[in-house]
C-alpha cells in the first residue's frame, strides 16, 4: 500500500490490478485507515484519470452485494439526486416511468442534515415496507413495473468505510471520490438506464454550475464506461424544489403533482427527469419521450401505478385518496413577514436546517425523525411580500424546538425593493 500511495502522491495513475487490491484489503480490514487516508489525500492533490475513476468505482461496487436486474433486459431503470431541499421526484418520477413501460427498481437511501431521503418520506405512509426479501422485490417490479425499498446493508461497503473515512479527514471534496462514491451504488443497484439529477446552489454540494457541470459529467462518462445509458440534468436548488419540505408534507405535495395540481417547478423537473428515462427505455427523441411523460402524468397513469406500487408494498392507498389523514403535527405556526418587498434570494440549505430543527431530519444517524413536522413555504423569489403576510407555515411536535427554526429560517431569506429575477430551473442537460 506504501508503494501505491507515493505512486499516487508522484501524480501516477494506477492499474485497475492495483485499484483492485487496494479496495478489497481496505474493504477486508487488511489496509488501515491511517493509509486509505493518506492515499485520499494524495488523490485530493493529484487526482484520478477516467479509468482510475472506472476502475475505483466497478471495484467498490463489487465489494458487496449487486443487485442483477438483466431479467428486466433493458427496461430498468434508475434515478439519482445529489441532494435537495424539498426533493421528492421519486415519489412522482417513478409512477410516471413505470406507467410508461420501465420498471423502477430503486434502492434509495435515508436523510442525513439538511436533505431529505426517499426512504424517510414513504415510511411516513403508514404501513409502507421499506425491506422485502430479494425475490419479493423482484416479484413485485415485475408485476407493478416498480419497487422501492432502504439500500441494503451489504451494499457497497467500501464505499460506506471510504466515505465515513473521508468524512473526518477533509477529503470529501475530490470529484474523482464524490464520482465513484455515487456511481458505485448505482452501478450495484443494477439498473441499465440512469438519469441523474445533480443539483446546483444555495440547498446543494455543488454550488456554481461549472462544479456541476464536472461531476455530471464525469458521472455520465463513469457510468457508461460500466456499460449503463446516461444522462444528468442540472437543476437550480437555489430554492426548495415546490413548497413543502419535510416528510409527510413532501409526500402529500407529491400526490397533489400526480393529481393534476400545477405546482410548476416540481412538474417541470419531474417531466424532464421522466422523459429522459422513457427516451432510453423505448429509444424514442426527447420530445416524443416529454409527451409520453405528460400523457402519463395528465391521464391519471402516473397517479392509479402510484396506488398500486404503494399497495403492493402494504401502504395505506386511502391516503392517496385523503391526504388529510396523514398524521399531523400538533403545533402549526404560522411565521410572518415583518417587513415590506419582495423576496430577492432564499438559502435553500438554511431552510432545509430549519426543517430538521422542527424535528423533519436528522443531525445524527441515530436520531428520530418526526415524520409530521416540517415547512410549508407561502412565498418564494421573486414573490411580493407586505408586512404582516404569512411567509411559511411551520409544522412540530415540540413546541420548543420553534424559536430556534423561526431563527434559521428568516436567516435564509433576502429583501429588496425591487423583484428580483428567478433562474431557470432546469440549468443543463448532459448526455
Amino acid at each position: 500500500m506504501t508503494e501505491l500511495i507515493r505512486k499516487k502522491r508522484g501524480g501516477n495513475a494506477l492499474s485497475r490490478e492495483e485499484i483492485k487490491y487496494m479496495v478489497e484489503g481496505f474493504t477486508a480490514g487488511d489496509i488501515p485507515d491511517y493509509q486509505m487516508s493518506a492515499f485520499c489525500m494524495a488523490v485530493i492533490f493529484k487526482g484520478m484519470t477516467d479509468e482510475e475513476t472506472a476502475a475505483l468505482t466497478e471495484e467498490m461496487a463489487r465489494s458487496g452485494e449487486m443487485l442483477d436486474l438483466s431479467r428486466f433486459g433493458s427496461l430498468s431503470v434508475d434515478k439519482h439526486s445529489t441532494g435537495g431541499v424539498g426533493d421528492k421526484t421519486s415519489l412522482i418520477v417513478g409512477p410516471i416511468v413505470a406507467s410508461s413501460g420501465g420498471i423502477f427498481a430503486k434502492m434509495s437511501g435515508r436523510g442525513l442534515g439538511h436533505t431529505g431521503g426517499t426512504v424517510d418520506k414513504l415510511e411516513s405512509i403508514p404501513g409502507y415496507r421499506t425491506s422485502l426479501e430479494k425475490d419479493e422485490f423482484f416479484s413485485q417490479a415485475q408485476r407493478t413495473g416498480i419497487a422501492l425499498i432502504g439500500q441494503t446493508g451489504n451494499l457497497t461497503p467500501a464505499d460506506k468505510k471510504l466515505y465515513a473515512l473521508r468524512d473526518v479527514t477533509d477529503t470529501v471534496d475530490s470529484v474523482p471520490l464524490i464520482v465513484s462514491s455515487i456511481m458505485s451504488k448505482k452501478i450495484a443497484a443494477g439498473a441499465k438506464n440512469i438519469v441523474l439529477d445533480v443539483k446546483c446552489g444555495s440547498g446543494a454540494f455543488m454550488k456554481d454550475i461549472e462544479s456541476a457541470r464536472t461531476l455530471a459529467q464525469k458521472m455520465v462518462d463513469i457510468g457508461r464506461a460500466c456499460g449503463r445509458n446516461m444522462a444528468a440534468v442540472i437543476s437550480n436548488m437555489d430554492v426548495p424544489l415546490g413548497f413543502a419540505v419535510g416528510n409527510a408534507l413532501e409526500v402529500k405535495e407529491a400526490i397533489a403533482v400526480l393529481k393534476g395540481e400545477d405546482i410548476s417547478d416540481l412538474r417541470q423537473i419531474c417531466l424532464v427527469l421522466s422523459s429522459e428515462l422513457i427516451a432510453m427505455i423505448r429509444e424514442i427523441s426527447a420530445e416524443e419521450a416529454y409527451a409520453a411523460a405528460e400523457n402519463a402524468l395528465d391521464s391519471g397513469a402516473a397517479l392509479a401505478k402510484m396506488k398500486e406500487w404503494i399497495s403492493a408494498q402494504g401502504g395505506d392507498v386511502s391516503l392517496m385518496d385523503n391526504t388529510d389523514k396523514f398524521t399531523k403535527a400538533s403545533i402549526v405556526y404560522e411565521l410572518c413577514s415583518e417587513k415590506d418587498g419582495y423576496i430577492s434570494h432564499m438559502d435553500a440549505e438554511l431552510i432545509g436546517r430549519a426543517a430538521c430543527e422542527l424535528g423533519a431530519g436528522r443531525k445524527t444517524k441515530e436520531d428520530k425523525i418526526d415524520f409530521s413536522a416540517g415547512i410549508v413555504l407561502c412565498k418564494k423569489t421573486g414573490d411580493s411580500v407586505r408586512k404582516g403576510d404569512v411567509l411559511a407555515v411551520f409544522h412540530t411536535s415540540d413546541g420548543e424546538k420553534l424559536e430556534n427554526a423561526k431563527s434559521v429560517f428568516l436567516s435564509s431569506l433576502a429583501f429588496s425593493a425591487e423583484k428580483a429575477e428567478c433562474g431557470n430551473l432546469i440549468l443543463d442537460v448532459l448526455k
